[in-house]
């Protein structure tokens, strides 16, 4: 189902159903919560916006995402029903910055939504966050992680790690085993994720005594990265970083591969997923990623997830669909302990979230609204992401 044309009335109390434990699967466990919230005044429908790129260059992350979101509101929609229903009204961002303005706007003025869920990229989320803060709407983005944007205001929030807790984390686990003296790092001049993460890179690097041989840059339209691998190449790196969206990670995998660059010298990407080692094939192997889920991660609620995932929709769960199914619960927890539907009530009762359980593991927001939970590094082998110990 493509998620953009899919509005669904979802029960609150469904929500409080699930949380406290009676799950598809029967499988997540509780949380303290009120059991019979009520809501500041009775109405038959809560509004949240949905922001997220279902056409564009992003569309790919979009369609993970949609499934993700749509998999969590079909199972909290199915659980119990009741006369207090939650609507998703979803818009388009294209994948920029000007198509997440637009879809804030609409969402917030003239559908009057009082939470958005959404952007997807760090640049649309620098772009729209501010017109929630400004207009008192809650925004919660499950996969912007460029530093500094859920410090844009106290309405704002991300479930998805950052790039220094990310990178910071897997730098200092991979440098201590692999022993990478000389490195080189290749990143998308264009895009504020890139970039932010090529920063982060370089500060870790440098702290951790690594040299950088070089730092190469790209567009994200150009689709050629032979001259710049090539440099790479030359100067003989101990291992190679990559800071840069999806669709471009893979290309980079297979043209340096193609260019000679040696199996023995491992690509180390802020943030690898399932589909970007299945297109980029056996260049994939050996590559190490930072991220903030696995889909092994044995826990009740992550197994449940997975399981559900799979039989909904034929393939295995992404980070994208992960983070995005996570977001719903998290923000449903907050509608439950706001017992309001007022966007102040529910910033409050995000903002004091902590050690909840999710399918990202025990989840806490921070003083500014940044995700904490544990980071992850994984390394592809044999075409699977395996745990990098």
């Amino acid at each position: 189902m493509n998620i953009r044309s899919f509005t669904r009335s979802v029960s609150v109390l469904a929500i409080v159903t699930l949380i406290v434990g009676l799950s598809a699967c029967d499988q997540i466990g509780q949380l303290l919560i009120p059991t019979t919230p009520q809501m500041d005044e009775p109405i038959e429908e809560i509004a949240i916006g949905l922001v997220y790129p279902a056409t564009g260059r992003l569309a790919s992350v979009g369609a993970e995402m949609g499934n993700g979101f749509e998999l969590a509101l079909q199972e909290i929609n199915n659980s119990q029903s009741s006369d207090t229903k939650l609507k998703i009204i979803s818009e388009d961002s294209q994948g920029n910055a000007e198509g997440a303005i637009e879809a804030f706007n609409k969402l917030i003025h003239q559908d009057g939504v009082p939470v958005i869920l959404g952007p997807a990229s760090s640049s649309a989320t620098e772009a729209a966050f501010p017109i929630a803060q400004q207009n008192g709407v809650v925004a919660i983005s499950a996969t912007s992680a460029a530093r500094g944007l859920s410090a844009i205001g106290d309405f704002v929030f991300r479930t998805i790690l950052t790039t220094d807790v990310l990178i910071t984390s897997g730098i200092k686990i991979t440098q201590a085993k692999l022993g990478y003296q000389k490195v080189a790092i290749i990143h998308d001049e264009t895009d504020l994720f890139s970039v932010d993460g090529a920063e982060v890179m370089k500060d870790a690097l440098t702290t951790n005594n690594v040299e950088i041989l070089t730092t190469e840059t790209f567009q994200s339209s150009n689709a050629d990265f032979a001259e710049q691998l090539t440099r790479i190449k030359n100067l003989n790196p101990d291992a190679i970083f990559v800071s840069a969206l999806p669709p471009d990670k893979p290309e980079i995998l297979i043209q340096a591969r193609q260019l000679g660059i040696p199996d023995s010298v491992p690509f180390i990407i802020n943030t690898l997923t399932t589909s970007d080692v299945q297109a980029a094939g056996d260049a994939a192997e050996g590559t190490i990623a930072f991220t903030s889920w696995v889909n092994t991660a044995n826990t009740p609620k992550n197994q449940a997830f997975v399981q559900n995932y799979r039989v909904a929709y034929g393939v295995e769960p992404d980070i994208w669909a992960a983070q995005s199914y996570a977001s719903v619960y998290i923000l449903a927890k907050a509608i439950v302990d706001a017992q309001s539907t007022d966007p102040t009530a529910i910033r409050d009762a995000l903002a004091n979230i902590t050690d909840i359980d999710t399918v990202l593991g025990k989840f806490s927001f921070d003083v500014v609204g940044d995700a904490i939970y544990d980071p992850i590094a994984l390394i592809v082998q044999n075409g699977e992401f395996q745990i990098f110990e």
